[in-house]
């Protein structure tokens, strides 16, 4: 009974040693700018870092376990698009899916100048045309 105590007690100790070990090599910044790189799905405008939500929680979670199991940063951002789709990442790749998501900012305001140009190309041909007449 004794001997069993003893044998469970330092097999519980030989546990923490080994999670000790194991969070001593842990890349804390490594973590920190992977949760940085990937979006809440809930909040949508806050990292998995910032947000409270249950869900990051659990992301938080399972990117630190896929961390301690060795995968790399592509790799886990690879398992979380695929399961979650490219809206997890804050910077989406670009292809055919996210063109419009990449150039749309650049159409509206390529938009927007030469709607502003014209407008004022109109009120420049309308006084040179009011001095004249």
């Amino acid at each position: 009974m004794r001997r069993g105590l003893v044998i469970l007690l330092f097999a519980l100790s030989a546990n923490v040693v080994t999670v000790a070990i194991a969070d001593n090599t842990f890349n804390q910044e490594r973590y920190t700018a992977l949760l940085n790189e990937l979006r809440c799905l809930v909040c949508q405008n806050q990292s998995l870092s910032d947000s409270d939500a249950e869900l990051a929680v659990d992301l938080r979670e399972q990117v630190r376990a896929m961390m301690l199991d060795g995968q790399s940063d592509d790799e886990i951002k690879a398992f979380m698009t695929a399961r979650y789709g490219d809206f997890v990442l804050y910077s989406p790749p670009l292809d055919k899916r996210t063109y419009v998501l990449w150039l749309f900012p650049f159409i509206l305001v390529g938009t927007v100048l030469l709607l502003l140009m014209r407008r004022i190309w109109k009120q420049r041909e309308q006084l040179i045309d009011g001095g004249n007449k």
